[in-house]
């Protein structure tokens, strides 16, 4: 094992995966809770909003410093350590939170919040950090917070970052403890609750939420007509509908060699 991979079992791994690969295991651990949060931004949106994130939560939540990383594709991502893992409820309030409070002003389809309930019992996550992504040579990477605005333009790494560079960007971070982390949800609840327009009481919101729903596209219950669903829809954020292409190549290749 080296040193990065000793750091990313330290900070974002499941207690269980002493014994396996830092490259391969999951963040995600048998129940379905992590101890890795991302918050991922993407470029058009500026890196101003991250940084603006990344020393809001330091100096108003007095929270420990996440890792900055360049995601290889199109944007920048938060990524913050547990010391316990949480299920994806309590991660999603926690980044949704710092959402409300540090990047009210990006678009929402400009933000995303991992690990996030895709479909049925399906938690999704980020994709590990360093690694190569497509099109190729172009690798994500953990950067030093004060070189990440020369990411701007091209969020990643044309070559694979040193691993011993990128474990000493990682040495120094400290994971969120429990007490802290239910501190600073419930103090970002309770303002997203007080920021609530007057009106928006239990019957309105009932009422929001049934037209909301009512909006919604329908899922379809076949998974490549899900998958292409994703893959085509502009509003969802390009990572994730290039994950999607992949999943549906996989899933066409699989029926066709039947």
């Amino acid at each position: 094992m080296n040193r990065l991979q000793s750091e990313i079992r330290r900070l974002y791994l499941p207690r269980a995966a002493e014994d396996t690969d830092a490259d391969a295991a999951s963040v995600i651990d048998a129940r379905g809770a992590t101890r890795a949060l991302v918050l991922e931004v993407a470029r058009q949106a500026g890196w101003e909003a991250v940084d603006r994130t990344w020393r809001g939560v330091q100096a108003e939540l007095e929270l420990p410093a996440p890792a900055v990383a360049v995601n290889g594709c199109d944007g920048f991502q938060l990524w913050f350590s547990l010391e316990e893992p949480v299920g994806t409820p309590d991660a999603q309030a926690f980044l949704d939170g710092l959402r409300r409070r540090f990047l009210a002003d990006v678009a929402a389809d400009r933000v995303r919040m991992m690990p996030s309930q895709a479909v049925a019992a399906c938690v999704v996550h980020a994709r590990p950090v360093p690694a190569e992504q497509t099109p190729p040579d172009r690798w994500s990477a953990f950067v030093a917070p004060d070189l990440a605005a020369l990411f701007v333009d091209t969020p990643w790494l044309d070559f694979a970052p040193r691993s011993d560079g990128q474990a000493d960007l990682l040495r120094s971070l400290k994971s969120i403890g429990r007490e802290a982390f239910e501190l600073v949800s419930a103090r970002l609840g309770q303002a997203a609750h007080r920021a609530r327009p007057p009106g928006t009481g239990s019957a309105s919101a009932a009422t929001g939420s049934a037209s909301a729903a009512a909006a919604r596209p329908t899922m379809p219950s076949d998974p490549e007509a899900f998958l292409r669903q994703v893959m085509q829809d502009d509003s969802v954020p390009l990572a994730l509908r290039i994950e999607a292409a992949r999943a549906l190549l996989a899933h066409v290749g699989d029926r066709r060699a039947r």
